[in-house]
């Protein structure tokens, strides 16, 4: 399993568990993660600006 993606949408096309974590998100999050897809990389980049935006609300 590759750890580092393009961006985002090939993170959650080839990681499952990323994409399964992703859609478990509110819609703000998702949209706030979409706008900057190409900063999230890793499944371990996912999950931090998720939870950086979920503490924030």
């Amino acid at each position: 399993m590759k750890t580092k993606y393009s961006g985002l949408f090939e993170l959650l096309g080839e990681d499952r568990q990323a994409k399964e974590y992703y859609d478990s998100l509110p819609d703000y999050v998702k949209q706030s993660i979409s706008a900057r897809e190409q900063n999230i990389n890793s499944f371990a980049s996912l999950q931090d600006y998720a939870q950086n935006l979920l503490r924030n609300e």
